[in-house]
């Protein structure tokens, strides 16, 4: 493997965000572990005969064991990134699951540090796939948007909320994307982006209505995986048309 291929750990990749930003990685030629409940989801889209740089694991983002795995390469070394975008599903007027994302993050940081404690070493990027309508410096969404945010996300956004601090108060290497309301279909439309400091506030902002799975996908892929401009580390980054 050369120095200029990176290994990269995807948790929640079978759908969406992440499956977009996996596509983008594999296509340019990186080597990518994604851990998966039912690997035939990605393996039906990714064949191994012709996708020689994917490794499908088996397990939960809430298994240390399973994302230990995820995270170490064929060469006894920790990742050089790491994209997260587990996520809920609706159910109702909640989610089947108010806490995955809070839970996936402490996963992840107890797995990086149960593998460096027996040796295994590095210092991967983390990714964490968040949205738009919790930041702390001020409303981040349009006005309209604010009754629904407040019906159908209160409860994923609190769980994303306290990921987005797990992942900024862990001393790792990070990037937050607040992407806007997801919805399908890849285009042509430029992204806007905004940047917020987690300790002081908007550097710039962004503020919009929605953005595609695959064009969110995508744009992690090239601006947070494949090259990563310094202005993004340590952020939260927000996405939107």
């Amino acid at each position: 493997m050369t120095s200029n291929i990176k290994s990269v750990a995807f948790f929640g990749a079978s759908a969406g965000v992440g499956l977009a930003a996996l596509k983008c990685t594999l296509a340019a030629g990186h080597k990518c572990i994604a851990l998966c409940r039912d690997p035939s989801k990605l393996t039906v889209i990714f064949p191994s005969e012709s996708t020689p740089n994917l490794k499908v694991i088996k397990g939960n983002a809430h298994d240390i064991s399973a994302v230990s795995q995820c995270l170490q390469t064929d060469n006894a070394a920790i990742v050089d990134v790491i994209v997260s975008t587990i996520g809920a599903k609706p159910r109702g007027m909640t989610v089947d699951d108010p806490d995955v994302c809070k839970k996936g993050a402490a996963t992840l940081l107890d797995a990086l540090a149960q593998l460096r404690s027996t040796g295994i070493t590095g210092t991967p990027h983390i990714i964490g796939c968040s949205t738009v309508g919790f930041s702390r410096f001020g409303r981040d969404i349009p006005i309209v948007m604010i009754p629904i945010y407040n019906l159908f996300v209160k409860v994923p956004g609190a769980d994303k909320v306290v990921m987005e601090d797990r992942f900024a108060q862990s001393g790792e290497s990070f990037t937050i994307i607040r992407a806007s309301h997801l919805v399908d279909g890849g285009s042509d439309k430029t992204i806007r982006v905004g940047i917020e400091d987690p300790k002081t506030g908007p550097e710039s902002k962004a503020v919009g209505y929605t953005i595609s799975r695959e064009d969110a996908g995508r744009w992690l892929a090239e601006n947070l995986v494949l090259k990563i401009d310094s202005k993004y580390v340590n952020k939260n980054v927000t996405v939107t048309y």
